[in-house]
């Protein structure tokens, strides 16, 4: 999962950041409106933890532009404010959910898992191919029951095809999955991780769709 950290407090944003990229999610981390509105056209975010309080504004005057998206992604407000009409105002704006400070970084990822799971198909918790088993809400794989050891990129791919199976993938997608605004890429390297899930899921459970993108497979055929 892509996430946009929209947060002018340096240490607190440094701080989450550190926690989600250890839990294999790829965070971009801004510290303005202004910097938030180029991101928001620059890559495509599953969730957005928006800081209300910023240096050149409210950070609900960002809700509008996040509507106009394609893709919408989560927004969950981050917020000291702890008055009961501001949550209000948050949610009634457009907000999915919202989270006080200081707030436990444990109740943060919580609550991006459970969009996640809202976003995949069917809200099943685990997704099943062949004999592979995707659990979204564990971040755990089994092949025939037997666990299977992802890296953090590879599972940070696996997670996106895995929350829209339906969906066919493009590269543009896969690669915003991987990398952050400050990691460096090259044009091989998606086929390089594409190659790795393959060995380690079956080769047929990862579909190419010739200048469309990849889509994972419901085959129950096993290499």
């Amino acid at each position: 999962m892509r996430v946009l950290l929209v947060e002018d407090d340096v240490a607190l944003s440094e701080a989450v950041c550190g926690y989600l990229r250890a839990k294999a999610f790829i965070v971009d981390a801004v510290l303005s409106l202004a910097e938030a509105r180029v991101a928001l056209v620059s890559a495509q975010y599953a969730a957005i933890l928006l800081d209300l309080h910023l240096g050149d504004g409210d950070g609900l005057h960002l809700l509008p532009s996040i509507r106009e998206l394609k893709e919408r992604p989560i927004v969950i407000v981050l917020t000291a404010r702890d008055q009961v009409t501001d949550r209000i105002r948050g949610l009634d704006a457009g907000a999915d959910d919202y989270l006080i400070k200081p707030y436990d970084p444990g109740e943060l990822l919580a609550r991006l898992r459970a969009s996640e799971r809202r976003r995949s198909v069917g809200n099943a918790p685990v997704l099943q191919l062949g004999t592979i088993e995707i659990d979204l809400a564990r971040e755990m794989v089994r092949k025939k029951s037997v666990p299977v050891t992802l890296t953090q990129k590879e599972w940070a791919l696996l997670r996106v095809m895995a929350t829209r199976p339906e969906r066919i993938h493009t590269r543009e997608v896969l690669q915003d999955a991987l990398y952050g605004f400050d990691d460096g890429t090259d044009s091989n390297t998606l086929e390089v991780f594409i190659s790795r899930l393959r060995r380690k899921l079956g080769r047929t459970h990862i579909q190419t769709l010739r200048g469309l993108g990849y889509r994972l497979a419901f085959s129950t055929e096993e290499d």
